[in-house]
């Protein structure tokens, strides 16, 4: 299981840096020198892959908690360290803004603890946006709850599912109950926390049972001269299980967990980069695709040989391809160009292969007309009739393969062999049905 998790830290640093790469050769080049708005409008994006390769060298996990005002967050981080570190209180939202510990439980693995303001305080907005920023970053998340689940603290849930990160339910003032309402309100939590009543309930190991600051209890002392007294005594935290957890999740599928999340933030800023690359060149890239449909349609019509037809269409199509590639700042080789282009063929419902059949039809007709044409001179029209049928196909094509080549070309250096979403696919392949990753898996992979 650890060579499993190596690897695929490994080959997320891998993709990481070819990405980077990239992105290095265009300033070598002076793609992006020449096109100060670009780079501008990049900038953020390339500043957050550099720190998300930084991340993944050292290895540290982060770990946030969120749930709404009140709930014991900050208690219950410090339960974990040991230690109150982290500021709580009577007041509701003591914590203001995201504050992070570093942690290292059992001396070995390396976690960032990250407390959160309550999702409920004054000014939601800006926390809303803070917290997306810090979910963004976190590789696991602690959801803190200490009763009946709101309608607030539900939606807050159903979001935070949303951002595709595995989440512990954590249930905190425990103590406060009961053991007979404690297995109601486990079975509860693993209905609530699948995030959808059609989901499947958590699992064991992703919900947990707290008392981050147990009240105190009144005890009865009885001294040795006959005397009783009452006293108030503050029992230790009851947080044994949730860092026994945290450790066998970090154990199993640490590392796994960093190099996905890894790959989804370098997914995301490359999708970012290419969704400003598409929008700043959007007319650039019409008049390319404008430009190629004229010439592969003229191109076809004019040649009577149908064989150097359909070779010179296809030959247009791959030069549309790598001049788009060029135009959104692509490295590309006429055999990733070639990949495309197979993709979009056969992914195109049958229209594209539909033109090379059709083409080839009409191309042997219009070869046919040209070859007789000196013995019957009708036969000329029928070779303009078929030229300007099949230029017509070929227009269309080019126009498809350039509008198609667009939407492949927006995911930037996501696909191929090490692109990030071949890289979340390789490793949501290779999850083991015990971990906390496989209930992301389904959810995952319907992105790819």
């Amino acid at each position: 299981m650890r060579n499993l998790q190596e690897t695929h830290l490994n080959r997320a640093r891998a993709s990481l840096r070819q990405v980077l790469s990239w992105y290095g050769y265009l300033r070598k080049s002076g793609q992006l020198s020449s096109n100060p708005e670009l780079a501008g409008l990049v900038k953020p994006e390339l500043e957050a892959l550099n720190s998300t390769l930084n991340k993944l060298d050292s290895s540290v996990i982060r770990i946030a908690a969120f749930g709404l005002v009140s709930r014991g967050k900050s208690a219950v981080l410090n339960a974990l360290l040991g230690d109150k570190i982290l500021q709580t209180g009577p007041l509701n939202g003591v914590t203001q803004w995201p504050r992070s510990v570093r942690w290292q439980p059992g001396g070995k693995v390396l976690v960032e603890l990250i407390d959160t303001p309550g999702l409920d305080e004054i000014e939601g907005e800006s926390r809303a946006d803070m917290a997306r920023v810090v979910v963004h970053q976190a590789d696991l998340i602690l959801f803190v709850v200490s009763g009946d689940i709101t309608r607030t603290e539900y939606q807050a849930l159903l979001e935070l599912r949303q951002a595709q990160k595995p989440l512990i339910l954590v249930f905190n003032k425990i103590d406060l109950y009961p053991d007979t309402d404690q297995g109601a309100i486990y079975q509860n939590l693993q209905q609530l926390g699948a995030g959808h009543p059609q989901a499947k309930p958590l699992l064991p190991d992703e919900i947990v049972m707290v008392a981050a600051e147990p009240a105190p209890m009144e005890v009865r002392v009885e001294w040795p001269d006959g005397r009783v007294s009452y006293e108030w005594e503050t029992p230790p935290p009851q947080v044994d299980e949730l860092k026994e957890t945290i450790l066998n999740i970090l154990n199993r599928e640490g590392r796994s967990l960093l190099a996905l999340n890894a790959l989804i933030q370098a997914r995301d800023a490359e999708a970012a980069i290419a969704q400003k690359t598409i929008d700043l060149r959007e007319q650039e890239a019409e008049d390319i695709i404008w430009q190629f449909t004229k010439y592969k349609a003229l191109a076809v019509m004019l040649n009577p040989i149908a064989f150097l037809d359909i070779l010179g269409g296809t030959v247009a199509d791959l030069a549309l391809i790598r001049a788009l590639a060029r135009l959104y700042g692509l490295p590309m080789t006429s055999y990733e160009a070639g990949k495309i282009l197979k993709t979009i063929l056969f992914s195109s419902g049958g229209l594209l292969l539909g033109e090379l059949g059709s083409s080839f039809l009409l191309g042997l007709g219009k070869s046919t007309a040209a070859i007789t044409s000196g013995d019957n001179p009708s036969n000329i029209t029928a070779f303009a009739g078929s030229a300007i049928a099949q230029a017509g196909i070929a227009g269309y094509g080019a126009y498809s393969v350039g509008k198609a080549a667009q939407v492949y070309l927006e995911k930037g250096c996501t696909w191929g062999q090490l692109g990030a979403s071949s890289v979340i696919q390789e490793i949501l392949s290779q999850v083991d049905q015990n971990t906390i990753l496989y209930r992301l898996r389904q959810e995952l992979g319907r992105k790819y």
